[in-house]
This record gives C-alpha cells, sequence and structure tokens, in this order.
C-alpha cells in the first residue's frame, strides 16, 4: 500500500467539519490507517513547518495551528500517486482558485483558513506521518 499524510486544521475542527471532510476522504477511495487528534503546542508547530521557515506566512501559520486541536490522518491505497491524487481531491490552496467539489472548496474560507494540510510528497509524508506518531 502507498501512503500520504493530512491534517484537518483547528478552525475546521472547531467549525465541527471533520466528520464530513473523513467521508469525502473515504468515498474518494483513500482509507484511513491510523488517525489521531491532538493540540499541538506553538512550539509543535514550530517544528512541524520548520522547512517553510523562511515563509512570510510562517508564523501566522505556526499561531493558526497551535490554536485547537487537528486531526491528523496516515492515508493508504492502492495508487502510486497517492500524494498527488490526494492533493488534487483537497485543491489549490486558495478556496476561490479551487475546483468544485474539493475540500478547500467545500470547506476552506481563505488561502489562510483553507480546511486540511496534505503533504506534498512521499518524503514528506514519511516525516510528517512519523512527527505525529502515526507510523
Amino acid at each position: 500500500m502507498n501512503i500520504t499524510f493530512t491534517m484537518i486544521k483547528p478552525e475546521t475542527v472547531k467549525d465541527k467539519l471533520t466528520g464530513n471532510i473523513i467521508s469525502d476522504i473515504e468515498m474518494n477511495g483513500f482509507t484511513i490507517k491510523a488517525i489521531k487528534k491532538v493540540h499541538m503546542t506553538l512550539e509543535d508547530a514550530h517544528k512541524f513547518y520548520e522547512i517553510h521557515k523562511s515563509q512570510v506566512w510562517y508564523e501566522e501559520t505556526c499561531q493558526m495551528m497551535s490554536s485547537g486541536p487537528v486531526v491528523a490522518m496516515l492515508l493508504e491505497s492502492d495508487s502510486e500517486n497517492i500524494v498527488s491524487e490526494f492533493r488534487e481531491l483537497i485543491g489549490n490552496t486558495d478556496p476561490l482558485k479551487a475546483n468544485f467539489g474539493t475540500i478547500r472548496k467545500k470547506y476552506g474560507k481563505s488561502k489562510g483558513s483553507n480546511a486540511i494540510h496534505a503533504s506534498d510528497s512521499n518524503e514528506n509524508a514519511q516525516i510528517e506521518a512519523k512527527f505525529f506518531g502515526l507510523i
């Protein structure tokens, strides 16, 4: 099986949309191999997003990601292209630019509040899933 990592963001958990997103994920052929609800500290968020430290949005994102619980998930499917296929399902980081029917189009509020995180490579999926103790 091939794996990827995803995380439902705090504002989306707070808005009680976790079940809707999990349903979308499963209905699109992905299986949840492991799941964990956790409240990241600011220090955790800084570690998780460390590779993006030079980005202008880094600190704001870390603040937001530590503002409440997230739902971290390890996903699997038969597809060798699981990372790109899952990123297609969630859509553009800007919900206004995301395709109709994508998770971010349906549940995202803005580019900074876009409902869900997804790994951008097989290597990062492993790193991110290990960060949350999912593998």
